[in-house]
C-alpha cells in the first residue's frame, strides 16, 4: 500500500530525511517512532505529496506521488500534527466540506457525515462551531475529516498530542478499527507506550534515518534481556572503562564526564557490584535510573540517548 525506497529530503545544507526505506501493508498499523525533529513529519509530507523528495521514490497503491500525484492523493486520508479545521464552521459543515472535496455528494455524503459524527462521539455537538470544542474533540473531528471519504491509506502525524485520556482512547480505537476494515495506517508518535500498544510493525527513526524496524516481537528480541542503567555524577572515562571492561553482561552505551549508561543483564541484582567497581575507580555517583527491556531501552542502546532528549 505504501512503498518508500531511498527517500531523502534536504533543506539546503540540512538533511531532514536520509535514505528512508520501508513498506506498509493493508490491515497494518505501521509506526514511525522517534523524538521531535527526527524526520517523522517530513517523511509523511513526502508520502502525501506535500513535500517533493530530494531523492528516492514513494508510491501509494502503486502510484508515484511525484509523477501521479492526483491518483496517489485520492487514496489518502491525512491527519497533520497541527489541527486543520475551519473553526467558524460546525463539525457537520467541516465533514461535509472535506467529503465534497473528495467527490462525495447527495445522500452518500449526508450518510457518511452522520456515520463519522457517530463514531467520533460528536453527534450531539454537530451543529456547534468548532471553536467551542475542547482539544480532544478537535482531534477527533480532525481524524473524522480524514476518514470521511473512506481512504485506503491513512497518514496520521502525532494525532493524540495534547488530548485527554478519554479522547486518546477513542482515537486509538478508531485507528484500530480502520486497520481492521482494510486500511493501511502510517502512524507517527514519540509516545513509547502508544507505539507498543497500537502498532503491528515499527520503525525507529532518529536524525532522519531509520535505525531499526520490525514487528514488536522482533524489536524486543533485539533488546534481549538487558536493562539500561544510567548513572549521573562525575566520571573519568578511562578509569570507568577499565573498571567495567571485564564484567560479563555489561556494555557501555554512553560515557561522558557527567553521565554513564550501561546495558546490563539483570541490572537490579548487580547494582552493589557496579557501585563498588565505579567507586573504586574514583567515580562519583549522584543518581541512578534503571530502565527495563522495552522500546525505550532499545532506543537508548542504539542511539545512546533517551527518546525524549
Amino acid at each position: 500500500m505504501i512503498e518508500v525506497a531511498g527517500l531523502c529530503k534536504n533543506y539546503g545544507d540540512i538533511v531532514a530525511v536520509r535514505e528512508v526505506t520501508f513498506q506498509a501493508e493493508s490491515r497494518q498499523i505501521f509506526g514511525l517512532l522517534g523524538p521531535n525533529g527526527a524526520g517523522k513529519s517530513t517523511t509523511l509530507g513526502c508520502i502525501s505529496g506535500l513535500l517533493p523528495p530530494s531523492a528516492g521514490r514513494v508510491r501509494v497503491l502503486g502510484h508515484d506521488v511525484v509523477l501521479e500525484r492526483r491518483a496517489a492523493r485520492a487514496q489518502l486520508g491525512v491527519v497533520p500534527q497541527e489541527v486543520s479545521l475551519y473553526e467558524d464552521l460546525s463539525a457537520r459543515e467541516n465533514l461535509s466540506f472535506w467529503g465534497a472535496a473528495y467527490g462525495l455528494h447527495g445522500t452518500e455524503l449526508k450518510e457518511r457525515v452522520h456515520e463519522i459524527l457517530g463514531i467520533t462521539g460528536l453527534a450531539d455537538r454537530s451543529q456547534e462551531p468548532v471553536k467551542r470544542f475542547s482539544g480532544g474533540m478537535k482531534r477527533r473531528l480532525n481524524l473524522g475529516c480524514a476518514l470521511v471519504h473512506r481512504p485506503r491509506v491513512l497518514l496520521l502525524d502525532e494525532p493524540t498530542v495534547g488530548v485527554d485520556a478519554q479522547s486518546r482512547r477513542r482515537l486509538l480505537d478508531l485507528v484500530r478499527n480502520e486497520a481492521r476494515n482494510g486500511a493501511c495506517v502510517l502512524y507517527t508518535t514519540h509516545y513509547m507506550e502508544e507505539a507498543e500498544e497500537l502498532c503491528d510493525r515499527l520503525a525507529i527513526i532518529d536524525h532522519g534515518r531509520i535505525i531499526v524496524q520490525g514487528t514488536l516481537a522482533e524489536l524486543h528480541r533485539i533488546v534481549g534481556e538487558n536493562d539500561i542503567l544510567r548513572f549521573a555524577g562525575k566520571f573519568d572515562a578511562d578509569r570507568a572503562r577499565a573498571a567495567l571492561q571485564d564484567r560479563n553482561g555489561v556494555e557501555i552505551v554512553q560515557l561522558t564526564a557527567d553521565s554513564l549508561r550501561l546495558s546490563v543483564a539483570g541490572a537490579s541484582h548487580r547494582l552493589a557490584e557496579l557501585f563498588a567497581a565505579l567507586a573504586a575507580a574514583g567515580c562519583e555517583i549522584r543518581e541512578t535510573t534503571l530502565t527495563q527491556p522495552s522500546l525505550e531501552s532499545l532506543f537508548i542502546k542504539l542511539t545512546g540517548k533517551e527518546l525524549r532528549e
